[in-house]
């Protein structure tokens, strides 16, 4: 079983898959740090390199090759839902899990290491704001495809994996 964490950035897909992982005996993949780990560069030099669009495909040629792989949790880049038919390669491949969490608690997660995420970089708290706003509204239709949907501000793992069982 794969159990893949999407959401945006800061909802805590990589906090919570962690213990997640542990506590069904899985191995953890950030996907982003696989990336980074395969790439030999670090996302926001990707990003500078060769733009977000070289990014986007290897978050789906990564996704692509986990079919073969069992007993992973996976917590995606927030944007990789939304390019290629990723989200449907997720709920083929496993199990997808949303992680809601309020534009406001985002924010306030996301303002103190917004300079290494390349999209959040060089913004004030108000353009911040503004712009996790206006990605979630794009993002949304995406996420809302996930299998299982977790919201709150506390989100802990036996809510995940509550949500999980829920459909077994």
């Amino acid at each position: 079983m794969k159990i893949f964490l999407i959401g945006y950035m800061g909802c805590g897909k990589s906090t919570l898959g962690k213990p997640l992982a542990r506590k069904l005996g899985y191995r953890f993949m950030d996907m982003d740090r696989e990336i980074e780990k395969n790439s030999g560069l670090s996302i926001p030099e990707i990003f500078n390199r060769y733009g977000e669009s070289a990014f986007r495909e290897m978050e789906r040629d990564f996704l692509r090759n986990l079919k073969h792989e069992e007993n992973l949790v996976i917590s995606t880049g927030g944007g990789a839902p939304c390019f290629f038919d990723n989200m449907q390669t997720m709920n083929r491949l496993g199990t997808t899990v949303y992680l809601r969490v309020n534009e406001s608690v985002l924010a306030s997660r996301l303002t103190e290491g917004r300079q290494k995420r390349p999209l959040l970089a060089g913004k004030n708290r108000e353009e911040l704001e503004s712009f996790i706003r206006k990605s979630i509204s794009q993002r949304e239709p995406f996420y809302t495809q996930a299998q299982h949907t977790v919201e709150g501000i506390g989100i802990q793992v036996n809510d995940i994996m509550n949500a999980i069982n829920s459909t077994r």
